[in-house]
């Protein structure tokens, strides 16, 4: 490997030169998180009832106070208003699709992990039913050769009934 020819300076902690010479870019994640808050905050009652008396407090002023103080006339058809209002809905229209988007990308995540769990658990609940089959099938051929208690004694009859029948010596009689 060749070694770098800039000599390092003495002066900065190794391993900062490059964060320094770096233009700042600003996070695409911090303003998606931002118009997140903002959609969430203008989707809000306080946020309806706020706006509903500022406008009313506004064209109250503008239409009962002296005309050398009114700053949005009536006459005008309250222009600086509807500037106002134009432009917090110009910002806040495409804040909220991005939200959407986001909320949109997010639930797409989610059902992909739901659809795997779901596979997952389908594979399983498949692997356990195979598993309950061989079981009863080993229970049922082993009840077939399990000695019930009357075979055993029938057994035990025809044991005792044979030593019965045999002498001391162990001869058959």
């Amino acid at each position: 490997m060749a070694r770098s020819s800039r000599t390092p300076a003495l002066d900065a902690p190794r391993g900062r030169g490059g964060m320094l010479q770096r233009t700042p870019q600003p996070s695409r994640d911090r303003f998606g998180r931002f118009s997140e808050a903002f959609a969430r905050a203008m989707g809000t009652s306080g946020f309806l009832l706020g706006m509903t008396i500022f406008v009313l407090l506004w064209l109250s002023w503008n239409i009962w106070a002296p005309p050398q103080l009114q700053f949005d006339p009536a006459a005008t058809n309250f222009t600086l208003l509807t500037l106002i209002l134009s432009l917090q809905a110009s910002y806040a229209a495409p804040l909220i699709l991005l939200a959407q988007n986001r909320q949109d990308d997010r639930d797409r995540v989610q059902i992909e992990q739901d659809r795997q769990r779901a596979e997952r658990n389908l594979a399983d609940t498949e692997y356990l039913a195979r598993e309950v089959v061989a079981l009863r099938m080993a229970v049922s051929d082993y009840s077939e050769e399990v000695v019930t208690k009357e075979v055993l004694r029938a057994e035990l009859r025809t044991l005792l009934e044979k030593l019965e029948q045999r002498d001391d010596d162990g001869r058959v009689r």
